[in-house]
Order: structure tokens, then C-alpha cells, then sequence
């Protein structure tokens, strides 16, 4: 099995679903370089810096990261079309260069809301996205390997004689990330991309969207990894978890009115995408799925992506992630209510008792 990888999420300022931030700067240094560091010590693999048409750009951020940390890396969130294949793989190369190989991978969003879309000038439709997401990782990933010029022409993008100078700087090269759940987004993501991202849904919808990814795939001649995103939420009781969660809840919920305006983390019903409206159906049938997976912030937020939680002690969490492993899925995203605080008590249990137990599965690299 392919080595488990424990991933993160870094943002430029101290917010939550549970909390305003104290702030109305976009970045706040410090914040950011502790969060980063508490990454790195925590013990993660790497931290996504994700992508929205109002936030601050996802490579600057990474470069900072990089700079601050020892051994983190970085997953860079981006929307194919507004910055050519062959410029991005020579920023994702230099990147990898600069910070000593091996700590850079991209994560292609093809992009669920048609608002937010166009706020950066994106007028084309929904299918046509993933389409040029489908030529986009075509080309980066010629332009990242190829030793010879090549041509290109598709619906998006046409290039003659591309080329690169600067290549990643090792073997394991850029990982190319992807995520989507529509008939289209399965066959880009199958036929594209290295690992296919998942948003937390119980092991019966996970284990049929894996097998449907996979069937997918294996028409192309190709395999995929998958990672899974979730909120954890633990104490050192389960009853003391699930208080936490009610917690969680009410913080939450006493900020929607404000949220469209004030709160960068509410979706305001704007993302149409496949995976997001999944969550929504799930949240409709019931708050709690599998024993402990916690749909409760998912319904309260709306269709804005990663918001289930399981809920319960470091061992019962780990218990939960590794029946996902048990399906195939080799990488977690987790990222939490409270970002920093989650991150700093994760590194003393969690983290290093997920790898432990995913070594006693049988994966040599855990």
C-alpha cells in the first residue's frame, strides 16, 4: 500500500466556523508562520493552502510555508484557467527547486460556484471547466517532464514547441491532486490526476464513489490514490467529545446571521458542486453516520465542502480514519474548529497514533 501522508490546512488568519477572527487584515503574519510551524512539529506531511476568488494567492503563502518550516509541505489549491499550464509548472518546479524537492503538489479545483467564478472573469459553464482542467493537467504535466518541445491542441489551450528548463527538483516530482464527484469529474479526475480527493463521507458512499474511481481509471490503464477530508473533533472522553461538538454548534450557529457578510467560511448556498450537495443529502438523513461521523456543522454551513467530523477520543478517531484505510484511502486531510489549537493537541495523539496503527495494518511506509 502507498505511504500514508496526514494533511493540513493553513490559513492567513485565526477564524472559524466557531469563532470571528480578531482582525480584518486578509494576513496576519504571525498567525500564519505559528500555524505552519505547529504543523511541521505536529508531525504532518504537508498543509493545503487552499483557493478563493477574494483570498490572498495560494503561492506566495506556499513560498512562506516553505521558508518557515523544516520538513512540511505544501498542497497548493488552484483553478485551471486563469494562469497558463506551462507558466504554472515552471512556478511549481522553481518552488520545488528553491525548497529542496520533494515538499510541493497542486490540487486542481475545478470550481463549484458559478459566483465565485466569476468574480476572477470565468464565464465558462460547469462541464467546460472540467474539460479545461482535463487539458490543464495534460499540459502541466508534459511541461513538468518532457525533455524534448512539444505542440498542443485542444478546446482551451493550444501551444507550440512548450518547454521547460526548470524540472522538479527529485523523483517523486509534483503530485497532482484533483477533486469532484459529478460524471465528468470522474472521468477527468480517473483519467488525470494522482490522487482523487474525497470529502468525508460514511464508508458505504466512500467505498462506492472508490470503486466507481477506480473501474473508471482502470479504462484508461491508470490507478489513483485517495485522500479523505474531515474535521476531527476529540477529548479525552467520548461523552466529552460529542459536548464539544454541541460546542462547536453553537458558536457556530450564532454567527450565521453575520456570516454572508462577516465569516469567510460560510458558502451562503452558493456551491453547486456534485461532492458538496452529497454532504447536504447525507446531513438531511440523519446528524450522526457510522457511530461517530457528525454531519451537524455540514447542515448548519450549507454546501461549502469539508465539514464532517468524527467525533470521539484520539483511539476511537484513528479507529474511524483507519476504516477508510481499510478501503484505500492512504491520505488524510484534517483540519480543525479550533485551527491552531487542534493542530498543536493532534501532534500529541492523533497523528502519531494514526501512524503507528496504519503500521500495524501492514503498511510498511506508514
Amino acid at each position: 500500500m502507498s505511504k500514508l501522508e496526514v494533511i493540513g490546512m493553513v490559513g492567513t488568519r485565526e477564524e472559524s466556523e466557531a469563532f470571528a477572527s480578531d482582525t480584518s487584515d486578509a494576513i496576519d503574519v504571525n498567525y500564519l508562520r505559528r500555524f505552519a510551524k505547529a504543523h511541521d512539529e505536529a508531525g504532518f506531511d504537508r498543509v493545503l493552502i487552499g483557493y478563493s476568488s477574494s483570498a490572498p494567492d495560494g503561492f506566495a503563502v506556499a513560498a512562506d510555508v516553505l521558508n518557515q518550516t523544516t520538513n512540511l509541505g505544501v498542497l497548493i489549491a488552484h483553478r485551471p484557467g486563469f494562469v497558463t499550464p506551462t507558466v504554472q509548472a515552471r512556478k511549481l518546479a522553481t518552488l520545488d527547486q528553491l525548497s529542496g524537492g520533494g515538499r510541493v503538489a497542486i490540487h486542481h479545483i475545478s470550481g463549484g460556484s458559478e459566483i465565485d467564478q466569476r468574480r476572477d472573469g470565468d464565464f465558462v459553464d460547469k462541464d467546460g471547466r472540467y474539460r479545461r482542467t482535463a487539458e490543464f493537467i495534460q499540459v502541466l504535466r508534459k511541461t513538468l517532464y518532457s525533455e524534448e518541445p512539444f505542440d498542443f491542441d485542444g478546446e482551451f489551450y493550444t501551444f507550440e514547441q512548450a518547454y521547460s528548463t526548470v524540472r522538479p527538483a527529485t523523483a517523486a516530482g509534483i503530485p497532482i491532486y484533483f477533486g469532484g464527484q459529478s460524471p465528468i469529474a470522474v472521468e477527468v479526475g480517473a483519467a488525470n490526476t494522482d490522487v482523487f480527493m474525497l470529502f468525508g463521507e460514511p464508508l458505504a458512499e466512500t467505498a462506492e464513489r472508490i470503486a466507481l474511481i477506480r473501474e473508471t481509471a482502470a479504462k484508461y490503464g491508470r490507478e489513483v490514490e485517495f485522500s479523505l477530508s474531515t474535521r476531527p473533533i476529540i477529548a479525552d472522553t467520548e461523552d466529552d467529545a460529542w459536548k464539544r461538538a454541541q460546542a462547536i454548534y453553537d458558536a457556530a450557529a450564532a454567527r450565521v446571521p453575520d456570516a454572508p457578510s462577516k465569516a469567510l467560511w460560510f458558502s451562503g448556498n452558493t456551491n453547486a458542486a456534485v461532492s458538496a450537495q452529497r454532504l447536504q443529502e447525507l446531513a438531511a438523513e440523519r446528524e450522526v453516520h457510522d457511530e461517530r461521523l457528525w454531519f451537524g456543522m455540514t447542515k448548519l454551513a450549507g454546501p461549502g465542502g469539508n465539514s464532517t467530523a468524527p467525533v470521539g477520543t484520539p483511539d476511537q478517531v484513528i479507529e474511524t480514519l483507519l476504516r477508510y484505510y481499510d478501503l484505500g484511502v492512504t491520505k488524510f486531510l484534517i483540519r480543525g474548529f479550533d485551527p491552531l489549537g487542534d493542530v498543536i493537541e493532534w501532534g500529541r495523539a492523533l497523528v502519531p497514533g494514526l501512524r503507528a496503527a496504519a503500521r500495524d495494518r501492514g503498511a510498511v511506509n506508514a
